[in-house]
């Protein structure tokens, strides 16, 4: 049994069991983890209750030991066959379930009773709709083992049960609130399991990253995250959403509270659709909502955003052809695509004008106004892709990267025409750049990391 005293004053314990059970004792009460190679991890554990279409609340704290040795359940949520297919069937294997507010913690199996380790939470994509913390295709065992920081997978609320709110019958931004309840419950719990609760960066990609952006304008974030790195976040759809999102309440209006999960399921097309006569904003119809808890209004959005600047640091980005993961879903689309001669060149044209409308112009904005209110802000593109393949550089081709292992990805369509050690080559050079980003080091005002991404700082 070893004890080291915790960064908030407290005595942090790890302990491992006869049986080779690792034990911590954070202040919400014990947890009974498990080992798992080179990493230790404790999964499934509840930072937050709610009744369906209420706030979270913290779970209160417990004596007996809590067995944390289950993934965290994905809320629930339709099947998404072309993002499955893309990323080799690792998106939608977990169990559903409502009671979803649940954070997995995975750090060195190796650590020493007196290291500390940064912290990294990771907040999943999925357009607000789909997606879980603990879903393979974001195992971080590879990033926590090889670059020594603990890693934080949160799991929250989606679509109808999260991401739409009419301000009256129905609060908005509950799986927003959700996170809050998740970053708080790191911060006063994560030095149990060797993480510093002063040295903690959110990192999310596509939904998630733009969670993140948004979790920025709340107040106190400061206190929630030191640093982001925020990928590929819509950012060009997020503002305007108003009367969008107006017409999808209207729609939800059947959507009641004793309905069983898959009946709510079964309306979330029909709202959604609700949303699609609304430009490009209505391809991610679910999101945050300006104006109502804990975001601001829509106008002073950007005031908030200043306000926090000095005290987060941001890596923010996106990938160089985002749009070719969903342009293969538009039917009528293809048959322009597949035209001799003029078909690649609409096709490299759409996919520019799509990824610079939704991600990189809104983007470059973010960052050039984070550094003008006195923040640090970095720009990266992220160029890697395999070779010969059809996705290109496409939106999310950093998850293999960051992420998993051969067996979880060998299937992926995204992947198709590199070698594993290709892959695990650059994946290696990105997780040293996201970890050491993490641990505060500066970066320069301009570089690479070879073969997958360039940065700057926005002009």
């Amino acid at each position: 049994m070893t004890r080291h005293p915790s960064s908030d004053g407290h005595t942090a314990l790890q302990k491992n069991t006869g049986s080779g059970t690792p034990v911590f004792d954070p202040p919400c009460g014990p947890i009974e983890g498990w080992a798992d190679g080179p990493v230790l991890r404790a999964t499934g554990i509840p930072y937050a209750r709610a009744a369906r279409f209420e706030q979270p609340v913290p779970v209160p704290d417990w004596t007996l030991p809590f067995a944390a040795t289950q993934w965290a359940p994905a809320c629930p949520q339709r099947p998404l066959p072309f993002i499955d297919e893309a990323l080799g069937g690792t998106w939608g294997s977990l169990p559903q379930d409502e009671d979803c507010q649940r954070l997995s913690v995975t750090l060195p199996a190796d650590r020493a009773a007196d290291e500390t380790l940064p912290v990294m939470v990771w907040i999943h994509g999925g357009s607000y709709t789909s997606g879980a913390g603990d879903a393979r295709c974001f195992d971080p065992a590879a990033l926590v083992a090889e670059q020594r920081v603990v890693v934080v997978s949160v799991t929250y609320r989606l679509g109808l049960f999260g991401y739409l709110g009419d301000g009256a019958d129905r609060p908005a931004n509950l799986g927003l609130l959700d996170q809050i309840a998740a970053f708080r419950w790191v911060g006063r719990n994560i030095a149990a399991f060797g993480g510093d609760a002063r040295n903690v960066t959110a990192f999310g990609q596509s939904a998630g990253g733009d969670a993140i952006a948004h979790l920025m304008a709340t107040d106190g974030a400061e206190t929630l995250f030191h640093r982001a790195i925020i990928q590929s976040p819509p950012l060009g759809i997020a503002l305007g959403r108003r009367r969008m999102n107006a017409a999808m309440a209207r729609a939800a209006t059947a959507v009641t509270a004793d309905m069983t999960p898959a009946e709510v399921l079964a309306l979330e097309p029909a709202v959604a659709r609700a949303g699609r006569s609304f430009g490009l904003r209505g391809a991610m119809p679910f999101g945050t909502q300006y104006g109502y808890a804990p975001l601001v209004a829509e106008r002073d959005v950007e005031a908030a955003w200043d306000a926090v600047a000095p005290r987060i640091a941001v890596l923010i980005g996106h990938t160089a052809e985002e749009a070719r993961l969903f342009l293969p879903t538009i039917p009528s689309l293809q048959v322009w695509f597949g035209r001799p001669l003029i078909g690649p060149l609409l096709r490299r044209l759409a996919v520019g004008v799509v990824t610079e409308i939704v991600y990189a112009r809104a983007i470059r904005r973010f960052a050039k106004r984070h550094a003008r209110a006195g923040g640090c802000a970095h720009l990266y593109t992220l160029t890697w892709a395999a070779p010969g393949n059809v996705f290109g550089a496409a939106h999310a081709i950093e998850l293999p990267l960051l992420f998993g292992t051969e067996r979880v990805w060998k299937n992926a369509a995204y992947l198709a025409g590199a070698t594993w050690p290709e892959i695990e080559t650059q994946g290696r050079r990105l997780r040293r750049f996201w970890a050491d980003f993490a641990r505060g080091e500066s970066l320069p005002d301009s570089g690479e990391v070879p073969d997958v991404l360039t940065y700057s700082r926005p002009n």
